[in-house]
């Protein structure tokens, strides 16, 4: 239950914020509030953050996963004595206006708190009860034999008020919001005490340290062995181990989320890159098979063993829907060998190395495009990239974008691919031909990427649709293509100043989309929810571009998200703004605990080491 205390005045309602049967409003050991449930159009509000202690509240019409509510109810119940006041924000996030019904249904039963402790039963036939209803009020008043309390509802702006409670039909502009407020009173009004005027300063640096063990610690709760997946014909060394997804919808192997968490991890769990890589190497497409979207060279997306993907009913069971972990694959690779110079695993991979690059240029569409491209009509996914919502690729006047689509981010990390594998053609492999051609290609590719992605604000297109134009909503996946290394270091700057704006910084970390354009929703999966992995590399790529300041600023953001939790990153957030003395609001359907977010802190800490 969640409980709010000022003096004798206590509240204590559900997650939501209502008073059902074992909560109450009460003063005084009498309880005032027997009921005080909120509604809209005759429904109630799923809460999507779930503190027990704060007077804030957001809530939301409940929706299946991907699907966006029209609004967002922010729900504000503060207590003074013998005072509840509550405020209700409305916010649309859709084009149009809203017409929306709200109420708020009452009861007052006046029961005694020892009456409710207790089993005994008490007659209570004498008492006298009465509910008035004026235009400005509602009055339930109780009397028993000389005792007598009473229960004052107001409401504005002007609501009709009944004995059920007061019930407002307002507009809801488009993109705007209302407000409205009502009071509880029992016996005489109190001040209702303010919010805190300003958000908590940096956090001690101890607090990183503790996300950082909590992130470890969830990383070896979502350590899974190889020999737990459906592959019994590998060849992997005995106790080889790589890491879930994310509880509970992606405990398998996935690999981006696998490459991306061992990265993360790979100064403190080396272990699960090797695990990673040699069961990615091991699962590489050899083949040209459409109906997985397998292709020779190409790293695997996602393993499944349930009923639906066994008997084919949907494509997962061995599914190669991506387009950027093949070049990540070989990124993990060249940083694996980089910080433990382990020549075996790097000579035991060196032709999984190849045949990726082989990917790259061939059925990744490098060599005839310059890009890696993926089609929007392939089964499965939509998107083959991160963000592989189907509406994840849209058009700054949300016009969603057409395929194949060359995607901002696997441009970046297609370079670091090149570089990396070519450092490790000289060092381990022995063929400094080879290396020169990489970085040619590698060149070649930062050139032609300066020319086509630049936008005329000279931030990074999120990706070119099939035409080739640029997608030129304003996203965070230019944090992945700072961190990647593949723009010069004079357009860098300028990215890293325009990402670390107000329109993208939620106060807890980097909004997928920056808000204030046509398909910018807060809680949105893709299009303004807040990802703390995606948040992690940009702070990286800030790091990275001489903005320190900045990125210890978005850090400290991620960070004081975690310590809400104890130290726990979910998988994302809502991107809706932090507010003094609030938590982040979590996003609906966010899984948790999730790898690449567990991982999350430990690529700050290395980043802003």
């Amino acid at each position: 239950m969640r409980t709010l205390v000022a003096g004798v005045t206590c509240l204590l309602t559900d997650a939501a914020g209502n008073i059902t049967d074992n909560g109450g409003f009460f003063v005084a050991d009498t309880r005032h509030l027997s009921r005080w449930v909120l509604t809209v159009h005759g429904r109630a509000l799923r809460a999507l953050s779930a503190s027990t202690d704060s007077d804030e509240v957001v809530l939301a019409p409940p929706t299946v996963r991907n699907e966006n509510p029209p609004f967002v109810l922010r729900r504000v119940q503060r207590l003074g004595s013998g005072l509840l006041a509550e405020e209700l924000t409305l916010t649309s996030f859709v084009g149009s206006p809203q017409t929306v019904r709200v109420a708020l249904s009452v009861e007052a039963d006046f029961a005694d708190q020892f009456e409710l402790r207790s089993s005994r039963l008490f007659d209570k036939s004498d008492a006298d009860r009465e509910v008035t209803a004026a235009d400005t009020e509602v009055v339930f008043g109780y009397a028993r034999r000389g005792f007598r309390r009473q229960t004052r509802v107001t409401a504005t702006p002007p609501a009709r008020l009944s004995a059920d409670g007061p019930q407002w039909t307002v507009t809801v502009p488009a993109h705007g919001s209302v407000t409205l407020r009502a009071t509880v009173s029992a016996g005489d009004a109190a001040t209702v005490p303010a919010p805190p005027s300003a958000l908590s300063a940096v956090l001690p640096a101890d607090d990183l340290a503790r996300c950082v063990a909590r992130g470890l610690a969830d990383l070896d709760s979502l350590r899974m062995p190889a020999a737990d997946l459906p592959l019994p014909d590998l060849d992997l060394p005995p106790g080889a181990v790589v890491p879930a997804a994310g509880a509970p919808w992606f405990l398998t192997l996935f690999g981006r989320d696998s490459l991306l968490t061992s990265l993360f991890a790979l100064p403190y769990r080396p272990e699960l890159a090797e695990g990673t890589l040699r069961l990615l190497a091991a699962t590489q497409g050899r083949e040209h098979a459409a109906e997985r979207i397998e292709q020779p060279g190409k790293i695997l997306h996602e393993l499944r063993q349930g009923e639906l993907a066994t008997l084919g009913e949907v494509p997962y069971a061995r599914y190669y829907g991506t387009v950027d972990a093949t070049p990540l694959f070989l990124v993990l690779l060249a940083e694996h060998h980089a910080l433990t110079g382990d020549d075996v695993v790097a000579k035991d991979l060196e032709q999984a190395a190849r045949a990726a690059i082989r990917w790259m240029l061939d059925d990744g569409g490098m060599l005839a495009t310059g890009y890696l491209r993926y089609p929007t009509d392939a089964p499965g996914l939509v998107h083959h990239c991160w963000k592989d919502s189907a509406d994840s690729m849209v058009f700054a006047d949300g016009v969603v974008a057409a395929g194949p689509i060359a995607v901002c981010e696997a441009q970046g990390y297609a370079y670091r691919a090149l570089r990396g594998t070519a450092e490790l053609a000289r060092t381990a492999w022995g063929d400094p031909d080879w290396a020169t051609d990489l970085d040619r290609r590698a060149d070649r590719l930062r050139a032609m990427f300066s020319a086509d992605f630049r936008l005329p604000n000279a931030f990074v297109a999120l990706a070119l649709d099939g035409a080739d134009r640029q997608v030129d909503a304003l996203a965070s996946n230019a944090g992945h293509v700072l961190w990647s290394g593949i723009l010069d270091e004079t357009w860098a700057g300028l990215v890293a100043e325009r990402l670390a704006a107000e329109d993208f910084w939620s106060g807890w970390g980097i909004r997928t989309l920056a808000e204030g354009q046509a398909p910018y929703h807060p809680l949105s999966y893709h299009r303004g929810g807040v990802w703390p992995h995606d948040t992690a590399l940009a702070v990286a790529g800030l790091a990275r571009a001489g903005q320190r300041d900045a990125a210890a600023r978005i850090a400290d953001g991620l960070v004081a998200a975690a310590s809400t939790a104890g130290g726990r990153l979910p998988e994302v957030l809502t991107g809706l703004g932090r507010r003094a003395g609030q938590p982040p609001v979590p996003y609906p359907h966010s899984c948790s605990p999730q790898a690449w977010a567990a991982a999350a802190p430990l690529l700050l800490k290395t980043a802003l080491a």
